[in-house]
């Protein structure tokens, strides 16, 4: 494995992007903005939907019963806040890694343009770091098991392996995914029953969708192999239809979800309608010849939609409600995507 700097096509993290932000007008705003450009604001809300996954996931039996009880919200609290700090420490951290790239590559990052000192963002990423892993642990009270400190300290190794060695090797992707499918871990650590394979599916599946997002993202700023994006393509597939699956292998351990059983093969088919939507931007940057306006746009409709599916994979899990909270978080996402550049 190669241990070369790579341009920042190779940053997956970095090209959450919404269509309107790939042009070259001027930035303005306030002196909050750099820190926000910083931690890619935008972002966040699609780590959130994987946390918020996780959780209702956690206690979905809680929503079948129409929500005669409870669940514990100051306990999701805690977790939202968690994986926040943790995503938005390893945005911070990874343009304090590639500090050097990035005065060549993209000179207008808050970093090389001077809004931001180097040595104040690996503080900020640092202490975000550790937040969130403490935040992790305060949650083992609430929980009642140790697995959300454990959940949230291997994440936070995830996070700063990625950063400071993976992203620049071919094991990046891997890298990422990972990170995800942690995300979606911390999130089901919110109960006490203990993970087995149905926990991994639905988790995996999440964290397959974004290695296959970011093996297509690797070249995003030069011309990419339509091969290569093909391959990604196809794994992004394989993410889309473990999710897909879930139910199934649900059904079969005899986990007790929202969805049906006579229901299982229409939601089948609307995820394989969801999933044609999802990867059609990609086959289209396949078509133009990887060009990189359109393996952009792809990528950010791909990591936008990750909410989508998130949203979707709630419905069977947890019924409308838990969705519908999911699929909210489009709207802060969009609104902040609009008016900061989050590459």
């Amino acid at each position: 494995m190669t241990t070369q700097p790579q341009s920042d096509s190779s940053r997956p993290d970095d090209i959450i992007v919404v269509a309107d932000e790939l042009d070259d007008s001027p930035q303005s705003g306030g002196s909050l903005r750099p820190y926000l450009e910083l931690v890619r604001a935008p972002a966040v809300f699609t780590a959130l939907a994987d946390v918020l996954l996780g959780f209702f996931f956690a206690y979905r039996h809680l929503f079948h019963w129409g929500m005669a009880y409870l669940p514990p919200w100051g306990l999701l609290a805690t977790l939202l806040g968690a994986s926040a700090l943790l995503y938005m420490a390893g945005m911070v951290l990874n343009d304090y890694f590639d500090a050097g790239v990035d005065a060549r590559e993209r000179p207008r990052r808050p970093i090389p343009s001077g809004r931001v000192s180097r040595a104040a963002a690996g503080r900020i990423g640092g202490l975000m770091l550790l937040g969130g892993v403490a935040l992790g642990w305060l949650a083992i009270i609430q929980a009642g098991n140790f697995r959300p400190g454990i959940v949230a300290t291997g994440l936070a190794a995830a996070v700063l392996l990625y950063d400071a060695w993976l992203k620049n090797t071919p094991a990046g992707p891997l890298g990422m995914g990972a990170c995800r499918m942690l995300n979606v871990l911390l999130g089901m650590s919110a109960a006490a029953e203990a993970f087995e394979a149905t926990h991994y599916v639905l988790a995996g599946g999440v964290g397959v969708y974004i290695v296959g997002v970011s093996l297509f993202a690797r070249r995003e700023a030069e011309s990419s192999s339509p091969i290569v994006l093909a391959a990604a393509m196809a794994v992004m597939a394989a993410g889309i239809g473990l999710i897909a699956w879930f139910p199934s292998w649900a059904d079969e351990a005899g986990l007790g979800l929202a969805l049906p059983a006579s229901k299982v093969a229409l939601w089948q088919q609307f995820m394989l309608l969801l999933g044609l939507l999802i990867l059609y931007r990609c086959l289209m940057a396949i078509l133009n010849r990887g060009q990189p306006r359109y393996v952009q746009m792809a990528v950010a409709h791909c990591l936008r939609s990750l909410i989508v599916l998130d949203a979707f994979a709630c419905l069977a899990v947890a019924g409308i409600i838990p969705a519908i909270a999911i699929f909210a978080l489009l709207v802060p996402a969009f609104v902040l995507g609009r008016w900061l550049y989050s590459t």
